[in-house]
């Protein structure tokens, strides 16, 4: 892909203060895209907004919130309209699900779910009128296979998920696309602490920002970061639920997210805590 690959293309990612969404930005923003970034912390969006390069933008967003949303929008679109809305922003609470509390659970519906939600209801009426657009959605492979100790983040995310293929059916022949992104366990803060899975390495956040950024270019309805979970996650319903839990077990996928270093995730719990 040449530096000027995406010239021209006005992009808006949410939750691009740090990890995945900042590296996304760096990745567009070196293809020659126009970068919007949102974050609940306008300082953190300000000084990723310095790090992705000039003219890069910079606005203040709490996904969960529609007005909050709705006014990113209006300042990610004073100049142009989008080509592309990234619904990155989400939160990862781990451990048993009954030692959260509700307002966790709560929270994580509300950026995971409703952040997306929100989003492609404010960025799709231009992109159909205009016919092109594209949405991506940050799901997770855990969207799409049980983790214990994850069980409102994997229900949050499979949620995503279903949204994004029905809104790639329902809104089929608009000329908006529409892209769901899975990644598996990714080194960044929302996997402080833990151990990680067997025999599948974790990827790094520019691992996920090329695959994006690819996507971009080329529009493609799923993407699986690594590519090889991607067979093995479609392939596990036909293995029956006996085989796929011994098969989890042995990746250790069934413990990660309940024997974890709390001590080690507790600067990322304190920000989960605070985003109420």
């Amino acid at each position: 892909m040449s530096p000027t690959a995406l010239h021209g293309r006005r992009i808006a990612i949410t939750g691009a203060g740090r990890g995945i969404g900042l590296a996304t930005a760096k990745s567009l923003h070196q293809q020659g895209a126009t970068i919007v970034i949102g974050d609940l912390d306008i300082e953190t969006a300000t000084a990723a907004a310095d790090i992705v390069g000039p003219g890069t933008h910079a606005y203040p967003v709490d996904v969960s919130n529609y007005e909050s949303f709705a006014a990113f929008h209006k300042q990610a679109t004073a100049d142009a309209p989008l080509d592309v809305l990234i619904n990155n922003a989400g939160i990862m609470p781990i451990g048993g699900f009954l030692e959260q509390s509700a307002d966790t659970h709560r929270r994580a519906v509300e950026i995971n779910v409703m952040g997306c939600i929100n989003g492609m209801q404010l960025a799709l009426p231009a992109m159909t009128e205009r016919g092109s657009g594209h949405i991506i959605n940050i799901a997770s492979s855990a969207g799409k296979t049980p983790v214990p100790g994850g069980l409102t983040y994997c229900g949050t995310k499979a949620a995503v998920i279903a949204l994004t293929e029905t809104a790639r059916v329902e809104f089929a022949g608009t000329g908006v696309q529409f892209t769901c992104v899975m990644p598996a366990f990714t080194n960044t803060e929302l996997i402080a602490g833990t151990a990680g899975l067997k025999f599948i390495p974790a990827v790094e956040p520019e691992d996920v920002a090329r695959a994006i950024t690819e996507a971009v270019a080329r529009p493609t309805a799923d993407v699986f970061v690594p590519k090889i979970i991607g067979p093995i996650l479609q392939t596990q319903p036909l293995m029956g639920r006996r085989v796929r839990d011994r098969l989890n077990r042995e990746l250790g996928a069934y413990r990660a997210f309940l024997d974890f270093d709390k001590q080690a995730r507790a600067e990322y719990q304190r920000r989960i805590d605070e985003s109420r």
